[in-house]
């Protein structure tokens, strides 16, 4: 189940498989990470709080999350699993529990489209080469027809409630974090399972959906900032441009820019990698852009991803509060995250006795970056290969019928 955007980690740790679980879930939503933004923008618009408000096209925002965006989730969790034949049964499977619950239901959907989809891959193996020719394309529409409809009314009847019972708890988590002034405690978690390359399990499979329930209600979430906000890493790489070694100073702007404005947070993992103590300083910052969106009452639309600057500004809601509380937030964070980081470095003093030692350093820490890329290429290669055989099998079949 290995993507382009959430390549399968090796390994057999407990950070394997969570980074294993943690892609599978943001592997279904970050190829359709557009629909989100484009959600998002109609929201902000045509809401009667937006920036263009309008009846008829604000009308466009329910469907959309309701429908578009679980069918959406499902159909590529299905696709993951078992192909094209897959992903239908996905999203037939996930239309159940869509009109089971009563709010969107986008971690029904995370279940129900694989599950539906790896029931359909067992009876294909099942009936693999025990089917008569000529009677292929029949076994296979009613085999998924039935399947997936099979699997809509699971979905419906028990599969649902049970998710939207799940979905209403993960909610009212959140609410007691907000209500308790215990957000900003999530960073201790979040920042370090960013180095961990959990950054986009974290955000587009667990954040990023309770964030557009929110935000169906609100207009705006905190909860899509708590990962995605660019300040911690840019004070982390600001404190190595200006205390850092002086030899790994030259590589720091250009990976500010790149973090910054790009929203490539990855980039500047290695360098907390090469120091781990840094990790302090990204959490420092994190605290503090948190504590500072909510207590502004700030948020944002929808996802932005990737996290720079730019898809903030595209995601931030009218208002001149929500737009001191996101940039107040999300510079004060730059800023502990580079004071904190800064005194981590000695302010220059600490890191000068390793200073020969340092391009070595990174390098080691770039290279623990490049083996989950590495291995990624592998699994995409496997998939591949498995893709052209299976086509190719498909077009013999199709030749000889």
């Amino acid at each position: 189940m290995a993507t382009t955007y959430t390549p399968e980690p090796t390994g057999t740790g407990f950070r394997a498989h969570v980074q294993r679980v943690g892609g599978k879930m943001a592997g279904m939503v970050m190829p359709n990470i557009g629909a989100f933004i484009a959600w998002g923008l109609i929201t902000a618009l045509f809401i009667p709080t937006g920036w263009l408000p309008n009846k008829e096209l604000g009308e466009l925002v329910d469907p959309m999350i309701k429908f578009l965006l679980p069918l959406l989730i499902g159909y590529t969790g299905g696709r993951m699993v078992h192909g094209q034949r897959g992903a239908v049964v996905g999203a037939v499977a996930t239309v159940g529990i869509i009109v089971g619950a009563d709010v969107p239901m986008f971690l029904g959907a995370m279940m129900m489209g694989p599950l539906a989809a790896y029931l359909l891959k067992l009876f294909d193996g099942l009936v693999q080469d025990r089917v008569r020719t000529g009677f292929e394309m029949l076994v296979d529409n009613f085999s998924a027809g039935i399947i997936g409809g099979a699997m809509a009314v699971a979905g419906n009847r028990v599969i649902g409630p049970v998710m939207n019972t799940f979905s209403e708890w993960a909610g009212d988590g959140v609410s007691w974090l907000v209500d308790h002034d215990v957000l900003p405690l999530t960073s201790l978690l979040i920042e370090p399972a960013k180095v961990l390359f959990l950054n986009n399990a974290v955000n587009h499979g667990v954040l990023g959906p309770l964030g557009v329930q929110q935000a169906a209600e609100t207009g705006k979430s905190v909860l899509f900032m708590l990962e995605s906000n660019p300040g911690p890493g840019l004070g982390v790489l600001l404190a190595y441009w200006f205390f850092g070694p002086r030899r790994l100073r030259p590589s720091v702007p250009a990976a500010a820019i790149i973090h910054f404005f790009g929203g490539i947070h990855e980039i500047y993992f290695p360098y907390i990698l090469m120091k781990p103590r840094m990790i302090l300083a990204a959490m420092a910052g994190g605290m503090t852009g948190v504590a500072i969106f909510v207590a502004t009452g700030t948020g944002l639309v929808a996802t932005p991803s990737p996290g720079s600057i730019f898809a903030y500004l595209a995601q931030t809601p009218r208002g001149a509060g929500n737009w001191i509380g996101v940039y107040t937030g999300m510079l004060a964070s730059a800023a502990v995250s580079f004071g904190v980081g800064a005194a981590l470095l000695g302010f220059g003093k600490l890191a000068e006795p390793k200073e020969d030692g340092a391009e070595d350093e990174l390098k080691e820490a770039e290279k623990k970056t490049a083996e989950n890329k590495a291995a990624g290429r592998t699994a995409e290669e496997e998939e591949a290969g498995a893709t052209a055989k299976d086509a190719g099998g498909t077009a013999k079949e199709a030749a000889a019928s």
